[in-house]
């Protein structure tokens, strides 16, 4: 794909690359609304358990995002030069890397689970399942964090089939096991919220152990050895300053959820459930946005690599387009089908009218999210500017959705030069607060995206170029700006 991603025509490499990916987001939202549906089942409390643990869980592996999203743009900008050797023995050190830090993670979540749970205020009702749900989750982190990285590596060449494959078979093996682990059907024991948990760690056991054995016997565009795992601490030294920004970011960002989950929760379990449902119908509403994001970053990585700038803005500004669009007819047909949708999860009138104020003062900011707050926050980690991606996707939780959310939620109002104005009191000190202040955000945050991404200052290559004798180029190594 590398000669159509760097000379083809935009629109169509674009659609090449996002189709296998548009699949794959489908498939893995499907299991989360089946995974959602099946333990609706055992009433609201199960259904919320993996909402409620998944910013610790995300907080966590958001760490190994940073690297596997380092390792992304190296070998991404690595083969858009024409440096193929350096791209594997990229891909080699990545993996390793990933593979120590992912069991120090592992061991870390498990120690502090209990204490984040009750940080979050997570009620008596829903506590022990999410501390069930989590603790399996963790014990499999490594397998995540391996399958993680194969799909960073494999889009990063341009081949976005083979993860799809992969992961459709992950799913499918999530999707059956569900019910025979939850409700004990066909002879299997009935774990209830530990069996969703225990079906997705296998899952990921099986798509780690694939991603392995394709790198390792040469049938995928990067090739492992067992020489290519071993330490390599200059390029260590690469990917942690490429990666530790991100990471902090993204880590950053999924424990401002946990704090999101706190003030969500300030007004009890119902208005959890629905926030949990309809996030799950957005992700999979915007999982065609969210593939062509996907598909952006491996063609922008590829032209940063290859000194095409002005194609890769032309690139980012195309998908801001087509995603907004996306993101706003996905949004149309939950307003529409809002209610019977609901139904089929869990038929609670309390939930189904808390869903209303979800989407009336949250889910209409998704375009803006979606179509233009993600597609810049994507094109900065692809180019390998993760400081601008960390320092964006900081301010966008930190300095305006929570402060917004617990502003207009708990807040009575504020008083500035003798002027005094409301807030939560504008709202009657309800859920809607919140939720406007988390829709407002996602405006905000989308405007200052958008003007950073035209100062055109992403516009640089992260990595040490050299001629066909192996000479370096008076460019040498570019620093994140």
């Amino acid at each position: 794909m590398r000669e159509q991603i760097l000379n083809g025509p935009i629109e169509k490499t674009l659609l090449v690359l996002a189709g296998p990916l548009i699949v794959n987001n489908l498939v893995q939202v499907l299991y989360n609304i089946t995974d959602t549906f099946w333990l609706g089942k055992l009433g609201r409390e199960a259904l919320s358990a993996p909402g409620v643990t998944w910013p610790i869980i995300g907080t966590l592996m958001a760490l190994g995002m940073g690297f596997a999203t380092a390792g992304f743009a190296f070998v991404g900008q690595y083969i858009g030069a024409g440096e193929y050797e350096k791209a594997n023995r990229s891909a080699g050190a990545l993996y390793s890397l990933m593979t120590f830090f992912s069991v120090a993670t592992a061991i870390v979540a498990l120690l502090i689970l209990p204490y984040a749970l009750r940080f979050m205020r997570v009620s008596e009702n829903v506590y022990p399942y999410s501390l069930t749900y989590a603790t399996i989750v963790f014990l499999g982190l490594p397998f995540s964090f391996a399958f993680m990285a194969f799909g960073a590596l494999m889009r990063a060449t341009g081949d976005t089939k083979t993860p799809v494959k992969i992961t459709l078979l992950t799913v499918m093996i999530n999707i059956i096991l569900d019910p025979l682990f939850i409700f004990g059907w066909l002879g299997f024991p009935e774990l209830g919220v530990a069996g969703a948990a225990l079906a997705t760690v296998i899952a990921n056991v099986v798509g780690a152990a694939i991603g392995l054995y394709l790198l390792f016997t040469d049938r995928v565009g990067i090739s492992l050895s067992i020489e290519s795992l071993k330490p390599d601490f200059e390029f260590y030294g690469k990917l942690f300053r490429v990666g530790l920004p991100s990471s902090i970011g993204q880590s950053a960002n999924s424990f401002g959820f946990v704090i999101l989950t706190r003030i969500i929760f300030g007004f009890g379990d119902v208005t959890y459930a629905a926030y949990t449902i309809t996030t799950r119908l957005v992700n999979f509403l915007t999982g065609i946005s969210r593939g062509i994001s996907m598909a952006m970053g491996t063609m922008i990585a590829q032209n940063v690599g290859a000194g095409k700038f002005e194609r890769a803005k032309k690139i980012a500004e195309r998908t801001m387009l087509v995603n907004f669009a996306i993101a706003s007819l996905a949004v149309l047909i939950i307003g529409i089908f809002r209610v019977p949708i609901f139904r089929v999860f869990l038929d609670d009138p309390k939930v189904i009218a808390e869903s209303k104020i979800v989407l009336e003062y949250f889910l209409i900011s998704v375009p803006f999210f979606n179509g233009i707050f993600i597609v810049v926050n994507r094109t900065f980690s692809s180019a390998g500017h993760t400081k601008k991606s960390m320092l964006l996707g900081i301010l966008r939780l930190w300095g305006l959705r929570i402060p917004l959310s617990y502003a207009f939620g708990y807040i009575r109002g504020i008083t500035i030069l003798g002027i005094s104005i409301p807030l939560a009191e504008l709202f009657g000190y309800t859920s809607k607060g919140v939720f406007f202040g988390m829709g407002m955000s996602n405006f905000v945050a989308a405007v200052i995206a958008l003007a950073w991404f035209l100062r055109g200052s992403w516009m640089k290559s992260i990595i040490e170029k050299e001629a066909k004798t192996g000479d370096k180029t008076s460019s040498g190594y570019q620093a994140e700006g």
